[in-house]
């Protein structure tokens, strides 16, 4: 009984291996993507008090308030409460705008 089993067990795995398909996926070309370089950052792009003050060449006359108009007014970089009472809220040093 014992080789009647063991002899049936092997030619079902012989059967098996002689009947058995691969798939093979047709060959498709590769298509490479380079990745997309993030756009650089513009002057337009960038405000607050700290890149103002790099731009504007003379810092102090941030704090001058009969500064020439080339040099803004303060309302550019403060931020108002929300509330419309026209109070300020904060300074903005450093804004990236999207």
């Amino acid at each position: 009984m014992k080789p009647f089993v063991l002899s049936s067990f092997i030619a079902l795995v012989l059967a098996g291996t002689a009947f058995g398909q691969t798939f093979t996926a047709p060959a498709q070309p590769r298509r490479t993507t380079r990745p997309q370089p993030a756009p650089p950052i513009t002057s337009r792009d960038v405000e607050g008090v700290v890149p103002r003050a790099v731009r504007g060449g003379n810092p102090a006359q941030m704090l001058n308030p009969r500064a020439p108009a080339k040099y803004g007014t303060s309302r550019q970089n403060v931020m108002l409460k929300p509330d419309g009472s026209g109070r300020w809220n904060g300074i903005r040093l450093f804004v990236i705008n999207f």
